[in-house]
């Protein structure tokens, strides 16, 4: 029986969603949706394709970007945090 040599990578996931969303969509629903959109076009998606990840799912107010090496997952996080 032959062994295959099976080639393993290590990857981080980030997961982000919007604190406050349904208070904020209840508030103004027009006003959130463009705000979220923005975000994504003008920080979201910039800062993921920088750290060379990428979106691999949206939903509502979260979404889910992966593979980043371990070490460089950390600063897209960090970016979003504050916006």
């Amino acid at each position: 029986m032959s062994e295959e040599r099976v080639q393993r990578r290590l990857a981080a996931i980030l997961s982000a969603d919007v604190v406050g969303y349904f208070r904020l969509m209840g508030m103004d629903e027009a006003g959130t949706l463009s705000r979220l959109n923005a975000l994504r076009r003008q920080l979201i998606d910039p800062t993921i394709a920088a750290h060379s990840g990428r979106i691999v799912k949206l939903m509502g107010d979260g979404e889910f970007g992966a593979p980043w090496t371990p070490s460089a997952a950390p600063s897209p996080g960090a970016q979003f945090r504050w916006h």
